[in-house]
């Protein structure tokens, strides 16, 4: 039975013989140019989830969809190799995706998968280790499945703990020291280049909150012109303002190229609002004058071949490994700690769903590996 037949509904009281499962695809497995086919945009969030859970496959889901990651994560009364191959086909399906897919989507049941979310939560799992970004991401994917009552005892109390062992980790250990977002790190690569970002002069298309997490880390490095522009122009104003920048209108941005030196772009666009026609002649009367393109959007917002062009350097959230690298080194330290720690909390929240009576069979829980999928 494919996963789009069979209804049923969603069970919302504790059931027997749950597995609670994640199927995913990140930056740990796959490049942005195939991450960018799987990306949810956030009015598709609750459709597909409650496609799914009217499939009969799973009881209860929450769907995120990030920059740097798409999950499923699920509680689910089939059986956990086959829960985890159905859900890798209704991503594939949903997504359209009709390419070659070997390890790049990956699966775990519990305890993988309640250990995997904690990580996702406290920041280890991030291509910048300890970075705050994606708590807030999870917690808002999670309010959203709550909200349409998609979640029930198992998610509930699974994303409940994941919350409380973040603050732990994030409270108790140093794996936040240094630069711990996509945003702050997109302005340590630029400030490398230009060896300092005094008196640069820089544009962010785009005014949501990656956006203005990079202007703000721009601006404390002492860029010394920001311009704001977004296709809502009001919300273009309301960034500019905050930051003590200037807003312009979208179809008018182009006018400013000459002038800039740094562009960060970070859109909901569904395919590229730069490429290299358009950009060519815009670079031209800027002679030698190098511009630094930093496309932090997945779907990306930027061409690759723009990179081609003379004096034009462009990086793509991929690209910010090399850097975040560099934080990983400096808290490996920190790792054995949380590691150790998210793998007793798992055990004793998967413990007490038991001892509730949400999971039947003893003591043992069902793993598996991306490779098993």
């Amino acid at each position: 039975m494919g996963v789009t037949q069979g209804w049923t509904h969603p069970q919302r009281e504790p059931c027997a013989s749950m597995s609670i499962v994640v199927v995913g695809i990140s930056h740990h497995s796959s490049p942005v140019s195939l991450r960018e086919h799987f990306a949810f945009t956030e009015d598709e969030l609750d459709r597909v989830m409650r496609q799914l859970t009217a499939s009969g496959l799973v009881h209860e889901c929450v769907l995120l969809s990030t920059c740097n990651r798409v999950e499923i994560y699920a509680a689910t009364p089939q059986p956990p190799a086959e829960a985890l191959r159905a859900l890798k086909q209704f991503l594939l399906e949903n997504r359209a995706y009709k390419g070659e897919i070997r390890d790049e989507i990956y699966g775990h049941a519990n305890p993988a998968s309640v250990e995997h979310l904690f990580r996702v939560a406290s920041g280890l799992d991030s291509l910048v280790l300890g970075e705050t970004e994606i708590l807030g991401q999870l917690k808002k994917a999670y309010h959203l499945a709550k909200e349409i009552r998609l979640t029930g005892a198992c998610l509930n109390k699974v994303f409940q703990k994941a919350f409380n062992v973040a603050k732990h980790i994030r409270s108790s250990t140093g794996i936040q020291r240094g630069s711990t977002s996509v945003g702050s790190v997109a302005v340590e690569l630029a400030d490398k280049i230009f060896d300092g970002l005094r008196g640069r002069r820089v544009m962010v298309i785009g005014a949501g909150d990656t956006s203005e997490k990079t202007a703000r880390s721009l601006l404390s490095r002492g860029a010394s012109e920001l311009t704001v522009t977004n296709r809502s122009l009001a919300r273009a104003e309301e960034l500019a303002r905050k930051l003590g920048g200037r807003a312009i209108g979208f179809t008018d941005w182009e006018t400013e190229f000459e002038q800039l030196d740094i562009v960060i772009s970070s859109t909901s666009a569904s395919s590229y609002i730069l490429d290299r026609a358009r950009l060519e002649p815009l670079v031209q009367p800027r002679g030698a004058r190098p511009l630094l393109l930093i496309d932090i959007a997945v779907p990306r917002d930027i061409d690759p071949e723009i990179n081609d062009l003379d004096n034009v350097y462009l990086y793509n959230i991929d690209h910010l490994q090399s850097i975040a690298q560099d934080y990983l080194d400096r808290r490996q330290k920190e790792i054995a700690y949380c590691e150790a720690f998210i793998q007793s909390k798992a055990s004793e929240v998967l413990e007490s769903l038991h001892a509730a009576g949400t999971f039947s069979g003893g003591k043992t829980f069902f793993r598996t590996d991306a490779s098993e999928v």
